[in-house]
């Protein structure tokens, strides 16, 4: 049961480690910090119980570093569907989009093509990819993480 317990308990620790850093990254310091002071608390209480006797029962050096594993990976599963911030998106295209007024962007031509530029929500990327590869599918999209100010 203990080692379940060290195993769940990495993989929250991780998870909100994980969550910290986007919303810190985003902008969002005061959330961050309650987050740092949630992992700390968890992080503090689990490595206590993994280094008590630790060497006559290593599992829990096991389960600790599994619960490490699984909680990487799931941090990156949530900061995936969370996806925070604004993205610049440049689009190379031979047909014109019509795009949403929601949407703060502009057009540019040269010679065949059309470069188009387009600030959305992170979280709206793979709507306006699978729309745009809908009409063009040879469109070039490339993104970038930006901060407005």
């Amino acid at each position: 049961m203990i080692y379940l317990g060290i195993f769940l308990f990495k993989i929250l620790e991780d998870s909100l480690t994980t969550l910290r850093l986007i919303v810190v990254n985003n902008g969002k310091k005061a959330f961050g910090a309650i987050l740092q002071f949630i992992c700390t608390i968890i992080w503090v209480i689990l490595t206590g119980s993994v280094l008590i006797n630790f060497t006559k029962d290593p599992f829990k050096i096991v389960a600790f570093a599994f619960g490490g594993l699984v909680g990487s990976f799931l941090g990156s599963v949530l900061e995936e569907r969370i996806a925070l911030g604004t993205n610049l998106v440049i689009i190379k295209t031979k047909k014109f989009l019509s795009l949403s007024h929601k949407f703060k962007y502009f057009i540019i031509t040269i010679d065949k093509y059309f470069f188009i530029f387009i600030i959305i929500p992170r979280r709206k990327m793979k709507k306006i990819t699978r729309y745009i590869h809908n009409i063009d599918n040879e469109a070039f999209i490339m993104a970038q993480k930006i901060k407005l100010f």
